[in-house]
């Protein structure tokens, strides 16, 4: 019987320089810890000084967490913590756009940032009182995921307005060894603002950084990422032919086989395997038309 590709993969031995990637990651959860506070301190109120409305002061703080994360990732990157190869990002970042992906790994929100300039955000409720992550969510204007029906509006009249917005419809981390469920509300706002739905199928291997998974357990060998953005939908699809609640079901019922049928393809969708001899610790990140 054939393994599915969402089986454990069997054990192999540390590699890729297993001990320095243990003390990068280290490094790299402190950075981006000390990068939070620093930007809440001594980046965001300067900016707030500038002459602007809040649309100009959230574009700006976008763009430091823009900046910041794309930083972030070449140091992973550098440090041989991760590869990530991104393809397509050039078509992310469109008026009223609603980019919709999995979320295998804690560092997703990261990558789509990092690579979609001025970009909304949906973001876990908790985020918005964390001491290190507060200030960037709130100066940034990202919408907190609290499923109440305020949350719901917020998102839809930011893709009405024209803004791109970024949802990770399972609403937590995918646990490992399943597939993506994702939750209806996603679908309820597509079909109330947004002028396009892009998925963005995320691939990692090895699995690392799940939910409840400390930041010292890493993974055997360099974490590698594949990131690919699909084809536009549009919600008038279903908005067209159903009621909504009809419609935001069979919509999330598209997405789940869309999802499903891309992650569970064999390997050659491009996520490679682990090497079987160590690879270079300072390995170039790979996208089809920019680096990490």
């Amino acid at each position: 019987m054939t393994p599915s590709p969402l089986s454990p993969a069997p054990a192999v031995a540390r590699q890729d320089f297993w001990l320095w990637r243990l003390i990068a990651t280290g490094m790299a959860f402190t950075m981006f810890g000390l990068g939070g506070l620093l930007l809440r301190l001594v980046v965001f109120p300067p900016q707030r000084l500038i002459p602007g409305n809040a649309a100009d002061r959230q574009r700006r703080a976008r763009w430091a967490l823009n900046g910041t994360f794309r930083f972030f990732i070449r140091f992973m990157v550098r440090v041989g913590i991760l590869t990530v190869e991104f393809k397509g990002a050039e078509r992310l970042g469109k008026p009223g756009q609603m980019i919709l992906a999995n979320h295998p790994s804690l560092l997703d929100v990261v990558f789509l940032v990092g690579h979609v300039k001025n970009a909304n955000c949906i973001v876990k409720h908790g985020l918005a009182t964390n001491p290190f992550t507060r200030g960037p969510i709130s100066n940034a204007g990202y919408i907190t995921n609290d499923e109440s029906f305020d949350m719901f509006d917020r998102a839809a009249d930011v893709l009405r307005n024209g803004e791109t917005l970024i949802v990770f419809p399972e609403g937590t981390r995918t646990p490992p060894d399943r597939l993506p469920q994702f939750h209806r509300g996603a679908c309820a706002i597509a079909l109330r603002g947004a002028r396009v739905v892009t998925p963005v199928v995320i691939r990692m291997n090895p699995r690392s950084l799940t939910k409840g998974e400390p930041w010292y357990r890493i993974p055997p060998c360099r974490m590698r990422y594949v990131i690919q953005v699909g084809e536009d939908i549009d919600p008038a699809t279903w908005s067209n032919a159903h009621p909504l609640p009809i419609a935001g079901r069979k919509m999330n019922d598209y997405l789940h086989a869309y999802f499903e049928a891309e992650l569970t393809r064999d390997a050659s969708s491009g996520i490679a395997g682990p090497d079987s001899t160590p690879a270079a610790i300072f390995p170039a990140a790979k996208t089809d038309n920019e680096h990490a």
